[in-house]
């Protein structure tokens, strides 16, 4: 029996490892005949596990999903991958999941043998979240919004905008997108025909879902276009710089939410940020260790000039 109980978890593991498997395959990896495969892939559909099989020459088996979440089979690394990430999404900014997060992990964590928990203890321990807070999202209208853009369902939805004015909006939802600190939607507006940027936690959908629509292509990357359309918001002082370094050099140093960097050359790139004030700007843009060139506003060059002599002053 212990023999039996073995080789169906190695069957298991197998089965989720790969899309297709020929009985031949699973037999010789098994080192068993292709009818105990057929033997043992009935008891894991006894288990909870749906497993579909075909004939002929292509026939095989697939494990695929079912009705019930059946148990799962993890490496080291997925395990430790898991136990992170549910860690991480129990402080997150979804709302709704902290409480089953922690569940979740929890039960993971007995099942763990010592030499993983000590693992995920060590990398817990070593790690502290710098991002800042932002606003939770519920996870339920996360949800429904990314099957909204799977399934090519037009959304309906009451939207908050900043100015407090309530609206009902109508558009196609692309892709959802989160910064660090907050979940974004960047959809096609329906009503005023041209993309948009909407703060999730700012939507409530209405049911039913709209017609179905083709979905388009964006103007750019969905990431790219909602980080210049948030800062366009969000900044009162703007800028755009031609950094003397390549993209990938200055992207190790910033984060996401500094601005869009664009790699010009494979020795320059253009940084578009912004900020409170040219003060914040010019020391920002003083970390980042390089040669840079203002391409505008011209305001900003000038207080970059009249910040130069004051220094040139104090070193006198």
């Amino acid at each position: 029996m212990l023999e039996t109980s073995v080789r169906l978890l190695r069957l298991l593991s197998l089965l989720q490892t790969r899309r297709d498997w020929s009985g031949a395959e699973l037999a010789g990896r098994l080192g068993v005949t292709t009818r105990t495969v057929r033997n043992d892939v009935e008891r894991l559909r006894i288990l909870g596990y749906q497993v579909d099989s075909s004939t002929g020459v292509t026939g095989g088996y697939r494990l695929v999903p079912g009705k019930e979440v059946p148990p799962l089979l993890l490496d080291d690394d997925e395990a430790v991958a898991v136990a992170l990430g549910l860690a991480a999404a129990a402080g997150g900014t979804v709302s709704g999941i902290a409480e089953t997060s922690v569940r979740a992990l929890a039960k993971l964590e007995r099942t763990l043998p010592s030499r993983l928990r000590r693992r995920v203890d060590a990398l817990r321990s070593a790690t502290i979240s710098a991002a800042g807070g932002g606003p939770t999202v519920d996870a339920e209208i996360l949800t429904t919004i990314a099957a909204a853009a799977r399934d090519h369902e037009q959304l309906r939805f009451d939207y908050l905008g900043h100015d407090g004015d309530d609206s009902t909006r109508r558009a196609e939802p692309y892709r959802l997108v989160y910064t660090g600190r907050r979940w974004y939607l960047l959809a096609w507006d329906v009503d005023r025909r041209d993309w948009r940027t909407f703060r999730a936690d700012r939507i409530r959908p209405r049911t039913p879902n709209g017609p179905r629509f083709t979905p388009r292509e964006p103007p750019e990357d969905a990431a790219t276009h909602v980080l210049r359309g948030v800062g366009s918001r969000a900044w009162s002082h703007r800028v755009r710089v031609r950094l003397h370094a390549p993209a990938e050099t200055i992207a190790a140093r910033i984060p996401s939410t500094a601005g869009v960097l664009t790699a010009v050359d494979e020795n320059t790139s253009l940084l578009e940020s912004g900020g409170s004030s040219y003060q914040n700007l010019a020391g920002f843009l003083g970390t980042l260790d390089v040669d840079f060139t203002v391409l505008d506003p011209p305001e900003f060059a000038d207080f970059l000039r009249a910040l130069t002599d004051r220094f040139q002053r104090a070193v006198e």
